[in-house]
């Protein structure tokens, strides 16, 4: 078999089982594990895979910078954050994330909603400063323009004093095993610090994120209390985060 057969069958393998493990690809190919440890490799180079100890999982696209996805599905995420923002209460403290599908939730509060919303992200400011009755509290920082969000010692250090009641997150990759994931390093320790402050975790992630990985783990998928996707999940993927106590929306 040629090596360019191999990865293909080790990608194909990759979409439909969700990870791959070097010793049995070995045994499958009848190759030693150092060849197909140079082949995942290969493909991780090539981003088509992120490889962890043992083997590889699925791998996400590379994010853009904010203002290249604000635009991008728009009306799916729009109905990820009208699902997310019914599962909020009047009069609770809110922590929502940077990104584009958080910041839907925030737009689609209810304009009679009181409550206390707290953010390090712009965009999310900006919406919720033109709601009429929630309160704002900023989180500063460090700006990453990139993100539009605010990262460092500052923005860690002030949500470290937060007891929040929900968390609204959102992921770069998010699959059970490897937990919930981002592409940059700054704000993956931001959003470790969020979830901690907070007694309620949901996490808004549009289904191509699903099953996927990105560099850094942030938190394990078991610390959702709810998962928010859109309609063209399967049942197979969601059924991963309903046997580990998510509960599972699909909007």
């Amino acid at each position: 078999m040629l090596a360019a057969e191999r990865k293909q069958l080790i990608l194909n393998s990759l979409s439909h089982n969700g990870k791959v493990l070097a010793a049995e690809l070995s045994t499958r190919f009848h190759v030693s594990e150092d060849t197909i440890r140079r082949d995942l490799r290969e493909l991780a180079a090539e981003g088509l895979l992120q490889r962890v100890h043992g083997g590889a999982l699925p791998k996400t696209s590379l994010v853009q910078g904010y203002t290249q996805r604000k635009a991008e599905s728009l009306p799916v995420k729009s109905a990820i954050g009208a699902a997310a923002a019914k599962l909020i209460q009047a009069g609770q403290v809110v922590i929502i994330d940077g990104g584009t599908t958080p910041r839907e939730v925030a737009t689609h509060l209810p304009l009679d909603w009181k409550g206390t919303i707290i953010t390090h992200s712009v965009p999310t400011m900006t919406a919720i400063a033109e709601h009429p009755l929630a309160d704002l509290i900023m989180i500063g920082g460090q700006l990453d323009k990139f993100s539009q969000v605010a990262v460092g010692a500052q923005t860690i250090e002030a949500y470290s004093h937060i007891h929040a009641d929900v968390c609204i997150v959102g992921v770069v990759g998010l699959h059970i095993e490897a937990g919930l994931t981002d592409q940059l390093f700054e704000e993956a320790n931001v959003k470790r610090w969020m979830l901690a402050a907070a007694a309620k975790v949901i996490a808004v992630v549009t289904s191509d994120k699903l099953g996927k990985v990105s560099s850094y783990q942030f938190a394990p998928a078991t610390s959702l209390t709810h998962l928010v996707t859109d309609s063209a999940a399967t049942e197979e993927q969601l059924a991963l985060f309903r046997r580990a106590g998510i509960q599972v929306l699909t909007a």
